[in-house]
Formats: structure tokens, C-alpha cells, sequence
């Protein structure tokens, strides 16, 4: 998730002629939603009742409690329904391809707009309000049930791996777009790896593209209870086109890139204890090993640049080999948008929680249509090509998470 401090961040697109007015509240991503390209993601995908069903339970709530249980209840039934289908259970529900990770963020888009038009006429309070959709986006993004595994998995010798991916994003650019570290998230949830030491279960969990929940601790609360009882782990997005990327260095620096609420920051990453927050951190994953392994068709990178202002000085410098002692971080090697940050984030709280574990970011290349399907005014929002590169992406990175499993 590469992004450049120069964007601009433009106004979403108008929504459909005849589609019905936004309700007070409602946010810039889930204005989208009236878009012709969501509806038919949902219609493709068989998702479009999920947000009705949540409605209905919703109406039938009579208290903060029973919303709270609705909430988290249809959050917990759309994640597993996105990780069924993506791992062939179940029907595939529509015509849309079954590791598809769109149907996942759209039909949460609803859900979350369903809430609001809920809560404005509930009585409850804000704060109330901000607790349910924190319930919902939490349980339906797998962040509830991403643990880390338990006392079981020992016993049954299985190495425990935990593995994050992102909602698409840049998507006033194109509303089509699909994000591969999703589609991943999805394709490995709760799955059994067999490497040459033995196997490994996987625990999964996608995150917002919004710089806003990331201050919020996001990411914290996510990876507080997986990462002590995890062996691995690696946070995932997509980066640059043709190549995957094993990020060496993260930096403590937000970039200013527009997220999925066309918001941008610029500063410090924000954390909690910033008197003893590093610059940069750095991975613990076993980096030349993946590097040098035949994964896929994709060449992979032991990337080391990162763009600092060294000690003294007042002007960025791009370091080909990796941070100076007592620089100022401008950029990781993944950037200085929320795939830097989350690899920033989830390093830094393993090194706080004192963990000797390996870990850190992996960015997966850009996810491309095929030849004629390139022009988001004129494209469909599939194709044979892009299902293949999706479908090559993410067997690619299962074996990366195999390589880094054995060699850790």
C-alpha cells in the first residue's frame, strides 16, 4: 500500500441517477455504495441480503444490549460467510469469483450504514453508537476471532501463525479495485500450512484503510492478545506492480496520502507512550530465506530504502541501505502510508511486549485487469486476467508464510 504524500484527494463519485439521497451521517465510504459497480458486486457475489438481514435484526432490538448482540452476531456470520466462500464452501452465491474479497467490504459498507440509520432513531446515545460499530467492525473484519490460538494447537504440535490483509482502497480512482492481501486474509483464515516442520494454523483479520482508526489503536487491540500466542507473524498489502516486497525498515511517519475517507494526516505516527517511540523498527522475518526461495512468479525483494532526514540535517535523503543513527523517519520501506504504519505499529508492540518471535511486512504487487478492462468508466469489474493474478498472488504469498514458517 505505496501512496504519495502529493495526492489530492478528490470528492466520490456522484451516486446513480434515481438512487436514494445519503442519510444524515452516513460517511464518505459508504456513500459509494449507491454506485452502480457495489451494487453489482453485491448481486454478483449473492451479499446483498446481508445488509437487509442485519436491518431486520436491528428493528427487532429493544435495547443497547440486543443491538450490541445483533451487531456482533450478523459481523461474525459476514466474515465466516467471506471465508467460506473464498475457501469453496458453501454456494458461490452469483457469478462474481469465490476469492474475491470486494463482497466482504461492500456488504460491511451496508451493515455499517444500516446502523447509523438505526442509532439516529434509537435514542441511544453517541457513545453507544460508536460502540456498536466499533462491535460490528471488529467482528466483521475476524479481529474478534483472531486469537493466536490456543493450549490445543500445542498439544497438537501446530505452530500458530497470525496474518493480516487490508480493505481495497484508491477507490475514487477506481471503484472496481480489489486489494490481494484481503483476498490472502480470506483464502488462509483458519487453515492448516504443512511445512517441513510440521503444521501450522492460521489466524487471519483485514483492517480499514483509514488513518483514523489507526490512532484509535486499531491495530493494538487487534494484535494484543494474537501476537504472545503467536509463532509468525506477517501484515500484508498491496505495493508496487510486478514485484513483492519483503519491508526491512518501518518509520514512525505518516505521509499524507488521502484514505478511504479522503482524510489525510501528516506527522508523527501517533502511539500511545511516544516519549520512548523508535523511529523505525525493523522485521524479524526471515527476509533472505524468502528472498532467495522460488515462490512464484513474482520476483521478491529484500527491500532496505527508506527516506530519512539524517541527525543534524534538515532535508530528506532516500538511504538505498537503510536508516543512519538518530534520523528522523520520512518513509519505510513500505512507504509512509498505513502498510508502513501497520507494519510500524505491529513491530513495535512486539518488541514492547518484549516477543522474540519473527514478523514483519510483506507487500504483494498491485493487482491488475486485463488488457481492455483498464478504463473504470468503460470496464466490467472482472476479468479472467484479474481473477488469474489475483489467484497467482495469493498462492504465491501461501508459500512465503510456508517459507517463513520453516525458516523461523
Amino acid at each position: 500500500m505505496l501512496a504519495s504524500a502529493a495526492l489530492v484527494a478528490v470528492a466520490p463519485p456522484p451516486t446513480a441517477t434515481g438512487a436514494p439521497a445519503a442519510a444524515p451521517g452516513v460517511t464518505v465510504e459508504e456513500r459509494r455504495l449507491d454506485g452502480d459497480v457495489p451494487r453489482r458486486i453485491l448481486d454478483d457475489s449473492g451479499f446483498d441480503g446481508v445488509a437487509p438481514a442485519f436491518a431486520k435484526s436491528l428493528r427487532g432490538a429493544g435495547s443497547y444490549g440486543q443491538a450490541e448482540r445483533a451487531a456482533v452476531r450478523h459481523g461474525e456470520r459476514l466474515w465466516q460467510r467471506a471465508v467460506d466462500r473464498a475457501q469453496g464452501r458453501g454456494p458461490a452465491g452469483g457469478e462474481l469469483s469465490r476469492d474475491d474479497d470486494r463482497p466482504l467490504y461492500w456488504a460491511r459498507l451496508a451493515m455499517t450504514r444500516e446502523l447509523r440509520a438505526w442509532h439516529a432513531g434509537s435514542g441511544l446515545s453517541e457513545a453507544a453508537g460508536t460502540r456498536l460499530l466499533e462491535r460490528l467492525e471488529s467482528a466483521s473484519r475476524g479481529q474478534d476471532s483472531m486469537t493466536g490460538g490456543g493450549a490445543g494447537d500445542r498439544a497438537k504440535g501446530l505452530k500458530r501463525i497470525v496474518v493480516t490483509g487490508f480493505d481495497p482502497f484508491t477507490l475514487d480512482r477506481d471503484i472496481r479495485i480489489s486489494n490481494p492481501s484481503g483476498a490472502l486474509a480470506l483464502a488462509l483464515d483458519g487453515t492448516v500450512i504443512r511445512t517441513a516442520d510440521g503444521p501450522a494454523r492460521v489466524e487471519t483479520a483485514v483492517f480499514p484503510v483509514r488513518w483514523g482508526d489507526f490512532a484509535d489503536g486499531t491495530v493494538e487491540r487487534a494484535l494484543r492478545r494474537a501476537l504472545p500466542r503467536a509463532d509468525l507473524f506477517v501484515t500484508v498489502s498491496q505495493g508496487r506492480v510486478g514485484r513483492i516486497d519483503v519491508e526491512r525498515y518501518n518509520g514512525a511517519w505518516r505521509g499524507g496520502f488521502g484514505d478511504n475517507e479522503n482524510v489525510s494526516e501528516t506527522g508523527l505516527v501517533p502511539v500511545k507512550d511516544p516519549a520512548t517511540q523508535p523511529q523505525w523498527t525493523t522485521t524479524t522475518l526471515p527476509y533472505a530465506a524468502i528472498a532467495a526461495a522460488g515462490t512464484g512468479r513474482f520476483p521478491v525483494y529484500d527491500n532496505t530504502s527508506v527516506t530519512e532526514i539524517p541527525a543534524g540535517g534538515t532535508a530528506p535523503v532516500v538511504r538505498p541501505a537503510g536508516p543512519t543513527p538518530g534520523s528522523a523517519a520520512r518513509a519505510g520501506g513500505g512507504g509512509d502510508y498505513l502498510s508502513n504504519e501497520i507494519a510500524y505499529r505491529a513491530t513495535l508492540l512486539r518488541d514492547r511486549l518484549g516477543l522474540d518471535i519473527p514478523g514483519g511486512h510483506v507487500h504483494t504487487p498491485v493487482l491488475q485487469f486485463g488488457p481492455g478492462n483498464t478504463d473504470p468508466a468503460t470496464g466490467t469489474v472482472s476479468d479472467p486476467v484479474f481473477v488469474q493474478n489475483r489467484l497467482d498472488i495469493t498462492e504465491q504469498l501461501r508459500t512465503i508464510v510456508r517459507v517463513a514458517a520453516e525458516e523461523s
